[in-house]
């Protein structure tokens, strides 16, 4: 069973930047694919960005590209999402995930094995 914590969510004022990191319990992690989600409430968790094992494959919803940057570190069982130039539709619960399959993230929440529990990001106007 692979556990994942998220952290780094916070407030910040639109423009602003944040840093999420999610931490791995166990080292099996290094060989998935890891990937963001996040969900607002009454609507669909949706995908963010995803990252496969080695992190020299990396996917991004087009609403994130050029702003979030993935990345990830084996040694420390961790994948961290830079997040720049932030705005108020940002604003989300955001969920670290990890799965064997870099595609099963990128296709969606559904078939997703393991998901972290989730850190708050607000975006203020």
């Amino acid at each position: 069973q692979v556990q994942l914590v998220e952290s780094g969510g916070g407030l910040v004022q639109a423009g602003g930047s944040l840093r999420l990191s999610c931490a791995a319990s166990a080292r099996t992690v290094s060989s998935y694919a890891m990937g963001w989600f996040r969900q607002v409430p009454g609507k669909e968790r949706e995908f963010v960005a995803a990252i496969n094992w080695s992190g020299g494959r990396t996917n991004y919803a087009d609403s994130v590209k050029g702003r979030f940057t993935i990345s990830r570190d084996n040694d420390k069982n961790t994948v961290n999402l830079q997040m720049n130039s932030l705005k108020p539709e940002d604003t989300a619960v955001y969920y670290c995930a990890a799965d064997p399959i870099l595609n099963i993230i990128v296709a969606g929440p559904s078939g997703v094995d393991f998901w972290g529990r989730g850190t708050l990001v607000t975006v203020s106007s």
